[in-house]
């Protein structure tokens, strides 16, 4: 495809992508940007997983205590991750719908001393990965300043000394995953010199392990690393850790070098990326098929590519 077309195409996909587009692609007024976003409740993807939520602002679920039941549990369709899925289509900051599911994250968690929460009646102790995705949330709606203070100081106090965080509390390797979650969310909050200092450490994690190799052997990590997958879940890849330095415009440096082949290599010859499979688990519907060309996919990797090309 040629660029006009491609964009088209682009165009033609769901609002939480044709904003992005407005915004990102084609420099589109602020106005233009936000009349499309806005549209994320009223079509599409937005719309269907709005239309999903119960009254009392969960999504529901037979599972779990019943203190918790729809919070946490099951993945992905819980109020956690539908939330989180909200919150990367662009749901505007102001919906109702999204604020009550916020309240219901934070008024019916159990918190800790430490200021994490957890949703686990088998397991009460401090819940990083938990943490990080549900302040990520709070942040974006602009919903319970409280718990999102809470929250950001536990994640503050729990960055280990190579400059990540990890789920498992006897670890001393931080986890790809759970360092993915607490940068994305504590971008979100205003800076101060102590997350200053926070997310350019995080970063630096992501550096030294060139986003998805090991620091020891050069060699992935993991598999899961080298898909493309969807922003479904709390699930990392190389093109996610990439957006983490695309987000801040940071500049040029030759350890992002492979993921960005990375990127590279997986593109279709007619200039578009596929779609890969969801992570394991049950899902409000399918987004996009498997295997086919994908607009969110495309769309994200175009991005992180153009924040690559202008530092040259």
């Amino acid at each position: 495809m040629r660029e006009n077309e491609l964009i088209g195409w682009l165009l033609e996909g769901d609002p939480a992508v044709r904003w992005q587009v407005l915004r990102d692609v084609l420099g589109a007024t602020e106005r233009e940007v936000q009349a499309e976003r806005a549209r994320v409740a009223q079509e599409g993807w937005g719309r269907r997983l709005l239309g999903l939520q119960g009254k009392d602002g969960r999504w529901k679920s037979d599972r779990g205590p019943a203190a918790y039941r729809g919070l946490y549990i099951p993945k992905w369709t819980s109020t956690t991750y539908t939330m989180l899925l909200l919150r990367h289509l662009g749901l505007p900051a102001g919906n109702e719908q999204a604020r009550a599911g916020c309240r219901e994250l934070a008024q019916g968690a159990e918190w800790f001393a430490s200021g994490s929460l957890g949703y686990f009646a088998s397991r009460r102790a401090a819940e990083h990965c938990a943490s990080a995705m549900v302040l990520s949330v709070l942040e974006a709606f602009a919903c319970e300043p409280e718990p999102r203070d809470r929250l950001a100081g536990f994640l503050l106090s729990e960055q280990k000394q190579d400059g990540g965080w990890n789920c498992d509390l006897e670890a001393r390797h931080s986890s790809f995953n759970t360092t993915c979650a607490a940068l994305e969310a504590l971008e979100l909050r205003p800076p101060t010199p102590g997350s200053k200092a926070a997310l350019g450490q995080g970063h630096e994690f992501f550096l030294r392990h060139q986003l998805f190799c090991s620091h020891r052997t050069g060699e992935p990590v993991k598999s899961a690393f080298l898909r493309l997958a969807p922003l479904i879940g709390w699930q990392y890849n190389a093109l996610r850790g990439l957006e983490l330095f695309a987000r801040i415009d940071a500049p040029r440096d030759a350890r992002l070098e492979k993921a960005v082949a990375l990127v590279l290599g997986r593109r279709r010859k007619d200039g578009r990326w596929n779609a890969c499979a969801p992570p394991a688990g049950a899902l409000h519907f399918e987004l996009e098929p498997a295997g086919a060309p994908s607009r969110w996919t495309t769309l994200r990797c175009l991005r992180v590519l153009r924040w690559w090309e202008s530092h040259r």
